[in-house]
């Protein structure tokens, strides 16, 4: 266990940090079945619908540092080519 004040504080930071990060990461999780399922339902306005809606919620967890920048353009880009087969 810490023993010095700024070492106790950084782990009560630390603490607080974590629980923000599971609460965003769950978010954006919730956020991506909802497109999937909309996908595999193969309503294509729905699944648009859905990917709008998840889509700043993907980016924001990226800013804050939950998720890569690189990982959440992916995931983005790759829900969206779904989408777009779903009406080819």
């Amino acid at each position: 266990m810490a023993n010095t004040p700024s070492a106790k504080k950084a782990a009560r930071k630390i603490a607080r940090q974590t629980a923000t990060n599971k609460a965003r990461r769950s978010r954006v999780r919730t956020y991506l079945r909802k497109v999937e399922e909309a996908i595999a339902s193969g309503d294509q306005s729905a699944a648009n619908e859905a990917l709008k809606s998840a889509q700043p919620e993907i980016m924001r967890a990226a800013t804050k540092g939950v998720l890569h920048a690189n990982t959440a353009s992916r995931k983005v880009s790759r829900l969206n080519a779904r989408i777009k087969a779903l009406g080819a």
